[in-house]
């Protein structure tokens, strides 16, 4: 007699994480590394090898911020100029993505002073990996070192939430703001990324595009809830503040306190500029209680949770 015939079991690809939601970090009681920018005090601002390092870092959340380039490409950018980070000048908003997309974002990054463009020649680390002049790291390839759309950071991280910031003014960002909401809803992460803006009308505008996705308050509504008690609105759950405005301190034990008696959660940026991102001062931010530090050097910031 013959065998029965088998048939091999089906070969799958392994399922990609799935980000948890932002109820879920919530609720959680851990402090979150929050990787800023990437970690753009340890990696070059905003590129897809700085995310990717954070990761490795023990960041548990990727913040960045998204504008449009002319042709309509959601890209993930601060400024909105290239003058910071790229051998290029002008508007990002002038730039075609396939232009934008070509520039080395590593030009002006050295890990001795960020963001400067006065060191020595020798200390721009990173500097031509993106133009293939020079070989990238292991494991890395030079588009890794390129101006990323929010699609590709999304995509290459799907167990990570994302902490978005719309950059621009109303009503110029609704634009933004509108096709933002629409990739996030293609991209399946309405209940895993938070939506925030400086601009109160643009935090409006994209949160009545997209009711179900979280959103943070801007400076306007932050300013008058923290100088007068205003009351913000219960679908603000998570505050994102300085840790000083100007000589005034916004982030201390008390309104940590404050923040929680409310039912909320506040995220924290320190000031890159100044002596704030590193380990001491991320353990000071623990010790007052904050549920997250958005840090610009991650593997501090697992250091400091981990102390």
């Amino acid at each position: 007699s013959t065998a029965p015939a088998t048939t091999a079991p089906p070969t799958t690809e392994p399922a990609a994480p799935t980000a948890p939601s932002i109820r879920e970090l919530v609720d959680i009681g851990t402090p979150l590394n929050l990787a800023h920018a990437g970690g753009d005090q340890a990696a070059p601002h905003s590129t897809p090898f700085a995310f990717a390092e954070a990761v490795a870092a023990g960041a548990d959340v990727l913040e960045l911020d998204v504008q449009l380039t002319v042709d309509g490409v959601l890209v993930v950018q601060h400024d909105d100029t290239v003058d910071k980070t790229t051998e290029a000048t002008g508007p990002v908003g002038e730039l075609t993505y396939a232009e934008l997309h070509a520039l080395d974002n590593a030009y002006w990054f050295s890990p001795e002073c960020w963001p400067c463009q006065d060191r020595p020649v020798d200390e721009y680390v990173y500097r031509g990996i993106r133009t293939g002049d020079v070989p990238p790291p292991a494991g890395y390839t030079a588009d890794d070192f390129a101006v990323p759309t929010l699609r590709e950071i999304a995509t290459r991280f799907p167990g990570l939430p994302l902490d978005i910031e719309i950059k621009g003014e109303y009503p110029d960002a609704v634009r933004v703001a509108e096709v933002l909401a629409a990739e996030l809803a293609e991209l399946g992460r309405e209940q895993s990324v938070v939506v925030v803006s400086f601009d109160d009308d643009v935090v409006d505008a994209f949160h009545e595009l997209a009711p179900d996705v979280s959103v943070s308050p801007g400076l306007g509504r932050l300013t008058d809830w923290f100088l007068t008690g205003a009351e913000l609105a219960p679908h603000f759950e998570v505050l994102q503040l300085p840790p000083f405005q100007g000589e005034i301190e916004v982030i201390n034990a008390e309104v940590v306190q404050r923040i929680h008696d409310e039912g909320r959660v506040v995220w924290v940026w320190p000031d890159s500029a100044s002596t704030q991102e590193n380990e001491a001062f991320y353990r000071k931010l623990l010790a007052d209680g904050v549920d997250g530090v958005i840090a610009g050097r991650p593997a501090a910031m697992t250091a400091a949770r981990s102390g």
